[in-house]
């Protein structure tokens, strides 16, 4: 089974032979260190592993096998925030762990891990304490030999990490004595990247086609890049049901389509279109499970708002049991969309579009000369998808209707918010706009998809018997609260609808 530990840590290097001589400080009242404790020497042998073409490495993610010390075994370094990072740990085994295989397969897709560097290192430890005994860091001092190859490199290195819950201000303090001692922080952000700088087998840097730099091709490019890198990204955090990745994940592949509309006139959408269907097919499995959660938040906070006397009934243990039947599978479902060929195609797609773009006349064009039009055109979407639904009677017509819209207003958002950099403030003005139709009509939306929910916990309570009274009363709530949003719609797209909000557009 894996374990995860969170990472803050500073690598350090002597500047000068004369400070490696001198040594490592006494930190002994530094900030709240009241006591350094001589753990001893340690030896440590870590095999790092990679693909032939360091995949790895571009990212920033580590994958070690190493024996010595007292968590010898597997360890996943996933990157979170310069200097920290995310440890994911297996047993001690002959190969790869699947737990950990899994997290990287967004990376490493068919190219398998292959020993890549033997990092062969004696490390002094100490223990940074506070006054009343507490460990508050790990000071390391490590000497390092690392062997790719015929081809070796060794060098000095001191490493700081917090233990959990210090404050990581006492890294500064740390680093400010060791500058007066003859140490700077280090530019390798690891031991691995280290290695492959001075075994010269720094990882090759991705291609980057687009066309020339200025152009509409080079900006979309970007864009899409950023994305695809995103959606990469949060493939590990998803897997580890971290907070918020499935959204953030489904975000990623929904920017990827909207973009391939927004600017259907800059890339071929032969090659486009069947690719965001894949994207529209990945956001679907994935949406499953973060769905159910969205819905059984939203119910569980309207029922806290009722009063005592309109609770009637198991309605708790009902919605309880409702959830577990309905999230059942929904995570496992999931994963093996993530785990499916299908997935693992769909990122070399996107990597072939990004590496090949089929870039069509328009992106040669300065992008403000381009972006504006493709922002305009999907706000002309928009407003017609509006009007439409204010046209409307109110019942099931006019609440597709209104779905319709709000797709179409994330659509606008989207395209300004990626035309921003160049357009700035009338893009970043049109966007904000343009989230708050959206985020209106995404609550009347989820509303009509609470209700759905609402009427089929009727009929379960009324066919086992207990009181549906409960449950009519949160119907009726959701329903008041969807007409509160029809009312508000109006003034709300007056403003998104102002000329003066695309007049800077150009």
């Amino acid at each position: 089974m894996a374990d995860t530990k969170r990472e803050i840590e500073r690598k350090f290097e002597f500047t000068k032979a004369s400070a490696a001589r001198r040594g490592v400080p006494d930190l002994t009242g530094t900030a709240a260190i009241a006591a350094v404790s001589d753990q001893g020497t340690i030896d440590l042998d870590a095999v790092y592993y990679d693909t032939p073409d360091q995949r790895l490495a571009a990212d920033g993610l580590t994958l070690r096998r190493r024996t010595g010390g007292a968590d010898e075994g597997w360890h996943l370094k996933l990157p979170v925030s310069p200097g920290v990072r995310d440890e994911v740990g297996a047993a001690l085994s002959d190969t790869v762990p699947p737990s950990l295989a899994a997290l990287v397969r967004s990376r490493v897709r068919h190219a398998g891990l292959q020993p890549q560097v033997r990092l062969v290192s004696s490390r002094r430890l100490s223990h940074l304490l506070d006054a009343g005994g507490a460990l508050l860091a790990e000071l390391s001092t490590d000497e390092v030999l690392a062997e790719r190859g015929d081809t070796t490199a060794a060098w000095t290195e001191v490493e700081v990490e917090l233990a959990d819950g210090v404050d990581p201000a006492l890294l500064d303090s740390v680093e400010k004595a060791f500058r007066k001692a003859g140490l700077r922080v280090s530019d390798a952000p690891s031991k691995l990247a280290r290695a492959l700088s001075e075994t010269d087998a720094e990882p090759p840097a991705r291609p980057e086609g687009g066309g020339p730099e200025g152009t509409t091709g080079a900006h979309v490019l970007t864009y899409l890049r950023e994305q695809r890198d995103a959606l990469i990204a949060q493939d590990p955090a998803v897997r580890r049901s971290l907070p918020d990745s499935v959204h953030q994940m489904r975000v990623a592949s929904r920017r990827l389509r909207s973009a391939f509309k927004t600017y259907r006139k800059v890339l071929d959408r032969e090659v486009t279109d069947p690719i965001g269907e894949e994207l529209r097919w990945l956001a679907a499995e994935l949406g499953v499970d973060r769905d159910q959660e969205v819905l059984l938040e939203r119910i569980q906070a309207h029922l806290g708002e009722l009063p005592r006397p309109l609770v009637i009934g198991p309605v708790r243990s009902r919605l309880r049991v409702w959830n577990t039947t309905r999230r059942s599978g929904s995570r496992r479902r999931a994963l093996a969309a993530l785990d499916s060929p299908r997935y693992l195609a769909l990122l070399d797609s996107l990597d072939a579009l990004l590496e090949e773009p089929p870039l069509r006349k328009r992106a040669a064009r300065p992008p403000e000369a381009v972006l504006p039009k493709a922002v305009l055109r999907d706000y002309s979407r928009l407003a017609d998808r509006v009007d439409s639904a204010l046209s409307l009677t109110e019942g099931e017509e006019r609440d597709v209707a209104l779905h319709n819209a709000r797709k179409a207003a994330k659509r606008v958002r989207y395209a300004a918010e990626s035309a921003e950099p160049v357009l700035g403030r009338p893009a970043k003005h049109l966007a904000k706009a343009a989230k708050k139709v959206q985020t209106l009509l995404g609550d009347h939306q989820d509303s009509v998809v609470a209700r759905e929910a609402l009427r089929g916990l009727g009929v379960q309570a009324t066919g086992a018997g207990e009181s549906a009274f409960t449950w009519g009363v949160l119907h009726g709530r959701e329903e008041a609260l969807a007409e509160r949003r029809e009312r508000e719609l109006p003034a709300i797209w007056a403003k998104a609808s102002d000329p003066a909000l695309r007049s800077g557009l150009g």
